[in-house]
């Protein structure tokens, strides 16, 4: 495998990064921009090898790289093991490149890791959801290295909220994140 490009990312004193892909990224950005302690959410692409990719491009399912929000946000409010219980509760963490009617790579469950506590984190929350029985298929979801990510196109951000009466987000998204903040409720802003 060739080397994949590499971005950095700024991350205020303070704070911490996660970096999680759980299907179309217009869904996962409209659960994480509620909580308590979650200062930015971006929706972009992470793990391809690709630079610089339009989502035209990522939808190709040629570039390697996954939908994915890029989540700022304050450890002292919400802990990276939280980001992860939502993560792996909002999504359907058994279909290799598929989420519902989503289908491609493009559309993987992925964490990638900025640290190797997040790594160890990661790793440990797959194993014990495994043993847990809480899913009746393996767990598919890619834990692997943070390398790169690419802020999407402006009209993906902020999805859900400036674009909620569309049939997808009505029908998609709605009720995702309807069922998100009643099992969250006390991790949602006032």
């Amino acid at each position: 495998m060739k080397d994949l490009p590499k971005t950095s990312v700024q991350v205020p004193e303070g704070f911490d990064v996660a970096t999680l892909g759980g299907g179309c990224f217009w869904c996962t950005e409209a659960i994480y921009q509620d909580l308590k302690g979650v200062e930015r959410v971006e929706s972009g692409y992470s793990g391809g090898h690709v630079d610089k990719p339009t989502y035209k491009q990522v939808t190709s399912a040629t570039t390697g790289h996954a939908e994915v929000i890029q989540v700022l946000f304050d450890p002292t409010v919400i802990t990276y093991g939280e980001i992860l219980e939502i993560f792996w509760s909002t999504h359907d963490p058994t279909t290799l490149n598929r989420q519902g009617n989503d289908v491609g790579p493009q559309y993987r469950s992925a964490v990638f890791f900025h640290s190797e506590d997040q790594k160890n984190e990661a790793e440990f929350y797959v194993k014990r959801l495994a043993e847990s029985g809480a899913f009746n298929r393996p767990i598919v979801t890619e834990i692997t290295p943070f390398s790169n990510f690419y802020v999407a196109e402006n009209y993906h951000q902020n999805y859900f909220n400036d674009n909620g009466m569309q049939p997808y987000c009505q029908f998609v998204i709605r009720p995702k994140v309807d069922k998100f903040k009643k099992a969250f409720a006390e991790k949602l802003k006032d």
